[in-house]
């Protein structure tokens, strides 16, 4: 396993202005639509895709983000579902849904119909690696009409209406399944076709003139993508993008404040420790790591005050947590000092897409080894390392996790990063009173019991010391307010540009 790090030097200007000139060149194309204004818009992103833009992963985001994809439901600022493709919905009984579709046709032409619905949904139910929003529940589509869908699932899911907005569950035509992977280029709905994909370095869309809902201003996006965040906010200053994605607390306050939009977040920043094998398998190594940790020194240092010392799994970002947050449960005494010293090397790991999480990596390294572990430190882009902190691989693995991005509920993030069967369980924890918590969530349908019972199963999941918070993130996302208008700050991370995002 490797030991050593690497982070990226940061990019002068000129440098990055360079990176992105194939977007900056396409700057002034003009396309057609309902609206006047004919500038592209140029946006670089930090994550490159991971999966080929499959939407079972997390590049389904990134699609989402880019106003390429919808499912069947939308959600509002505050995490409420409310009609996309579908254009209403009842509930027949506990498990049984009826969804009626609105008049729409897919970007290559096609009709969304009910077929088209239950095609979309049965294919991500059967994907490998399931997706992150299916970890706790299993569904069933069947048309009942031309544009009438009945689904059902096995137990009660008073989410489902909202977990049907999840960027992985996104409706695509038939030829988005033709070659045996699911391509959704010129096959989704959303008010932008995506037309190509060069790699992880750019994509290109296009406006989509035959969108159900209102026309995008904006005649089409070239996208770059570019891991590292000082060339992203270089990019911005030297004017090569109008967007730049999560731009670096380091550039924000040399961008200044008419490119610098900070917002809330629901997402945490934590180090999951590997419950499963190595030093952290003994709990008492774990609670010596949580004690170890300095969340003040990492927010006002790394952060620069722009985020917010640790309180739990849930943060400030989802503000009824507070009120219902219990003691962590059945915590084991802290190994000695001399144990802690004796023990083998860590392998603590991170990745640069964030660009804070390497320097909060080399504080956090800091402060164990000042408690007596010998730390090794592996930083590296996320997409090499996602699979080997999915297999367990690293001991201990810092990273910045949404907690509300599969279902605008916490209980998706709960049952796929804690429980035995979760599919996204880096912390590798199999612990009978963390599953009983959530399923106990999953069973009921009145908001505010579900949500007191999800701060049980917080409970659990930090009094086995699986994962330490570290901060609750804010957001920057950077551009221009004179001259670019429409971007979404949405605290769910789902949406950026939208079809009224346009350069003035």
């Amino acid at each position: 396993m490797p030991t050593s790090r690497s982070r990226r030097s940061p990019l002068p200007a000129v440098a990055a202005a360079a990176l992105l000139l194939p977007i900056a060149a396409c700057s002034t194309s003009n396309g057609s639509g309902a609206s006047g204004d004919t500038q592209r818009l140029r946006i670089v992103m930090a994550f490159p895709p991971a999966q080929a833009m499959s939407p079972y992963g997390d590049d389904a985001v990134t699609l989402s983000r880019l106003a390429v994809v919808e499912g069947l439901t939308t959600l509002d600022r505050n995490g409420a579902a409310k009609p996309a493709l579908a254009a209403s919905w009842k509930q027949d009984g506990p498990t049984s849904w009826t969804f009626t579709l609105r008049d729409a046709a897919f970007q290559d032409g096609a009709k969304v119909d009910a077929d088209a619905v239950v095609r979309s949904l049965t294919a991500a139910g059967k994907a490998s690696p399931l997706p992150r929003v299916l970890s706790d529940t299993v569904l069933k589509a069947t048309a009942t009409g031309a544009d009438t869908v009945r689904i059902v699932t096995e137990e009660a899911d008073p989410l489902l209406p909202q977990r049907l907005a999840n960027p992985s569950l996104a409706i695509l035509s038939a030829d988005a399944y033709a070659n045996g992977r699911v391509n959704p280029a010129g096959h989704a709905t959303g008010p932008f076709t995506l037309t190509d994909v060069k790699g992880a370095v750019a994509a290109t869309l296009e406006r989509n003139a035959d969108y159900w809902g209102d026309k995008a201003k904006a005649p089409g996006v070239d996208v770059t993508f570019a891991a590292d965040g000082t060339a992203r906010a270089n990019a911005l200053r030297t004017k090569a993008v109008d967007v730049a994605e999560y731009v670096p607390i380091s550039q924000a306050s040399l961008l200044g404040d008419s490119y610098v939009h900070e917002f809330p977040s629901a997402r945490t920043n934590g180090l999951s420790l590997n419950t499963e094998r190595g030093v952290f398998a003994d709990p008492a190594m774990r609670a010596a790591a949580r004690e170890a940790i300095d969340s003040k020194a990492l927010a006002d240092g790394v952060y620069e005050g722009r985020a917010d010392t640790a309180r739990g799994l849930l943060g400030p970002g989802i503000p009824w947590a507070a009120g219902k947050r219990t003691a962590p449960a059945g915590r084991v005494p802290a190994a000695s000092r001399e144990d802690v010293a004796a023990a083998e090397p860590i392998v603590l790991a991170t990745y640069t897409n964030r660009p804070e999480l390497p320097e909060v990596a080399t504080l956090v390294q800091q402060q164990l080894e000042k408690r007596g572990f010998t730390v090794e430190q592996v930083v590296r882009d996320y997409a090499q390392m996602e699979a080997d902190a999915l297999a367990g691989k690293y001991d201990a693995f810092i990273q910045a996790r949404n907690t509300l991005l599969d279902t605008a509920d916490p209980l998706s993030y709960l049952a796929s990063d804690f429980t035995c069967d979760g599919s996204f369980n880096i912390s590798q924890l199999c612990d009978k009173r963390v599953d009983s918590a959530v399923n106990k969530a999953g069973s009921l349908t009145g908001t505010d019991a579900r949500h007191s019972a999800e701060m049980t199963a917080e409970a659990a999941v930090l009094g086995a010391d699986a994962l330490v918070p570290l901060v609750h993130e804010r957001f920057v996302q950077g551009y221009d307010d004179a001259r670019v208008g429409g971007v979404a700050l949405d605290p769910m991370e789902r949406t950026l540009i939208t079809a009224g995002t346009h350069v003035r």
